[in-house]
């Protein structure tokens, strides 16, 4: 349950964050606003971000933790304290967090009224 809400976790709260985002400035400013534009790059930067570079840096951070257990076991007193290895996140997990943020952005828009489908 704790991977649900820690960074890294599923479903990416980044990428529901910022689908979330641009689903509101499509719907409130329209889908071909500058606002729309500027959100929607935005989000890609973000979701390229959590599904590339930090998954690169979770991969490593594997290794580090492995080369630090080797060297703790020659000499434990010198080594720091093990590095966070779930940082980044899968496509999946990105997939998954834009889906769940744009649907609640479609929700919460329905709910007070700023977007009908009537």
């Amino acid at each position: 349950m704790r991977f649900f809400v820690r960074p890294g976790g599923m479903p990416s709260s980044h990428s529901a964050l910022v689908t979330g985002l641009g689903v509101s400035v499509g719907f409130l400013c329209g889908f071909a606003s500058v606002e729309f534009a500027i959100s929607a790059v935005f989000a890609a930067i973000v979701m390229y971000d959590a599904a590339g570079v930090r998954l690169s840096v979770s991969r490593q951070s594997v290794v580090l933790n492995r080369i630090l257990q080797e060297l703790r076991e020659r000499r434990p007193q010198d080594i720091p304290r093990d590095v966070r290895e779930l940082i980044g996140h899968t496509p999946f997990q990105v997939f998954a967090g834009a889906i769940l943020g744009g649907g609640v952005a479609v929700a919460w828009l329905l709910i007070t009224g700023d977007i009908s489908f009537s």
